[in-house]
């Protein structure tokens, strides 16, 4: 399990090329903020990559989640951006855990909501 790094942007810019995605990713808390962040999985690879996403929020009623966890595919040559709200945070771990299918030239970048 590795831990995703975010890149905060800058008025001046910051390069990103991303980073390489491992079977199972953590995000901790602490990079989430109040309003969450921006997850960028790109798929450099001749497979879809399969992310699941486990989410540890409730309903607005407060209730649990009937599913916790989420997918989404990322097609072999595609980038999708995924937002990733602080609810989904497990409460006893503080992280959100992402999963891959496939991770060959699969990469990631986090861009906190400021």
């Amino acid at each position: 399990m590795a831990a995703l790094a975010a890149i905060t942007p800058v008025v001046a810019g910051v390069a990103s090329t991303g980073a390489a995605v491992s079977a199972s990713d953590t995000i901790d808390q602490s990079l989430l903020g109040s309003r969450g962040a921006y997850l960028v999985i790109t798929n450099a690879g001749g497979s879809s990559d399969t992310v699941t996403i486990k989410d540890f929020g409730t309903t607005r009623a407060g209730n649990s989640l009937t599913s916790n966890q989420y997918t989404v595919t990322v097609a072999n040559g595609t980038e999708k951006v995924i937002w990733i709200r602080p609810e989904m945070v497990d409460p006893s771990t503080g992280l959100v855990t992402v999963t891959h299918s496939f991770t060959t030239t699969v990469t990631y970048q986090l861009f906190p909501v400021q």
